[in-house]
């Protein structure tokens, strides 16, 4: 090329055939302005629209992306502006960072901790089809968890007919101290019918009971051992469930799965407050389930059946669930290599289609292209995106998409405020500013 000529220049909507394989076209205007395609200008991405379109086969979507890349700015606004489209939020906060963003809607996070004023019951789902048989699953998934190791097929029996026990004698909403009574003492007729006495029905399920006893009189009660406090406002445009008073648990999980559970349960039954108003809208309102730090959920091969299973109900519920990881290397970590339970923990990137990942370190890349299907390139760039560029895998493309943040967001996806109050303290030290996420 001669000295002085100008650099070929094309139009956006000529870019993709300029240079075929290489840029994508965008999906027009229609839906929730992300940014910047670095690619191709303005981005915008809805999942529901895009399922609708039948672009996706599912909505759901697995953000990744190392502390201090944008991760968590990118969720907090993505929520933020669906709430444009009338749409509901619900969070699984185990860190307690969603606070702002719920105060900035006028509601309050509902802060569960050992001893605390809220109660959620993760058996609630009257009314649900097969609503025993969810209930059997998560407790089967919790008391995996609590024991560490799969369930026996007669503590299985003994979780079954517990169950049926606490919901004959609380008018069918059982709770979990009705379940671990029932489990510690079974009555003559549940014996019966599985053709036993009670003293074997009782040693088929006192390991279970003694070990979910922890969530009713342990160190974990006050949370989920007990009937939902009433005045909880699942008709708010948000809302957080707050853990971070538990985030240094053990028990993590297990706690997060209740809670997911809890979501769960309610998805089917609760309104919308448009729906009152519009006689052709959906019967249940479009939302967006966020599970934040959701490693802590797939330590353990009972929940991640469960969680997985739930992934899968998507669909039917008018949800897109958002699993919010550090890195893909989480996933793995979850069992021994080969596992179930690392297998199920991938699976949750095969139910998701829109993956989207912020910069990963060199170690993470083999994993991205291995799990996601990187190319070449995109993994040579991936440990050079920076703060708040993404690579977005939707389906079968590709975008390098930079996340753009309006001036009213950006207190309210700000995660690193506490640390920049320390460094204008006189008695600090100087430190640079910036968000963490």
């Amino acid at each position: 090329m001669k000295a002085g000529l100008p650099a070929h220049e094309v139009t956006t909507a000529h870019l993709g055939a300029a240079y075929p394989f290489m840029v994508c076209p965008g999906f027009g205007g229609e839906g929730i302005y992300i940014g910047r395609d670095l690619l191709g200008g303005a981005f915008t991405f809805d999942p529901f629209i895009l399922y609708t379109r039948g672009v996706l086969t599912n909505a759901n979507m697995v953000v990744i992306g190392q502390i201090g890349r944008g991760k968590s700015s990118f969720v907090k606004s993505f929520l933020w502006r669906n709430a444009v489209f009338g749409r509901q939020a619900w969070v699984v906060d185990p860190k307690g960072e969603y606070g702002p963003l719920a105060h900035a809607w006028g509601v309050e996070p509902l802060i569960l901790r050992p001893g605390g004023s809220v109660r959620l019951n993760p058996l609630d789902g009257t009314g649900m089809e097969d609503s025993e048989r969810r209930q059997v699953e998560l407790l089967s998934a919790l008391g995996a968890a609590c024991l560490r190791r799969d369930l026996l097929p007669t503590e299985h029996a003994a979780a079954q007919l517990a169950l049926r026990a606490a919901a004959a004698s609380s008018m069918n909403r059982p709770t979990i101290p009705g379940v671990v009574a029932a489990l510690l003492a079974p009555s003559v007729e549940a014996a019966r019918s599985i053709h036993t006495d009670v003293d074997t029905l009782t040693v088929m399920g006192r390991d279970l009971g003694l070990e979910m006893r922890r969530l009713v009189e342990g160190d974990l009660r006050g949370m989920f051992d007990g009937e939902t406090s009433p005045g909880i406002d699942l008709l708010s445009p948000l809302v957080v469930l707050d853990l971070s008073a538990v985030y240094s648990s053990p028990a993590l999980g297990v706690l997060m799965t209740c809670a997911t559970a809890w979501l769960t349960a309610v998805l089917s039954s609760c309104p919308s407050r448009s729906d009152s108003e519009s006689v052709a809208g959906p019967v249940a309102p479009q939302r967006l389930v966020v599970v934040d730090e959701a490693w802590a959920i797939l330590s353990n091969l009972g929940v991640a059946r469960w969680l997985q299973a739930s992934w899968k109900l998507s669909r039917s519920f008018g949800v897109a669930n958002m699993a919010v990881l550090h890195r893909l290397s989480d996933l793995r970590s979850a069992g021994a290599a080969g596992s179930e339970q690392v297998s199920l923990a991938q699976g949750l990137l095969s139910d998701s289609e829109t993956r989207i990942v912020y910069a990963q370190s060199p170690g993470e890349v083999e994993a991205c292209r291995e799990l996601i299907g990187v190319t070449a390139t995109e993994a040579g760039l991936l440990p050079r995106l920076r703060r708040g560029v993404a690579l977005w895998k939707i389906g079968g493309r590709s975008f390098i998409v930079e996340h753009r943040l309006g001036r009213a967001e950006e207190q309210i996806v700000d995660t690193d405020a506490r640390m920049r109050a320390v460094a204008t303290s006189p008695a600090a030290h100087p430190v640079p500013d910036g968000r963490s996420e």
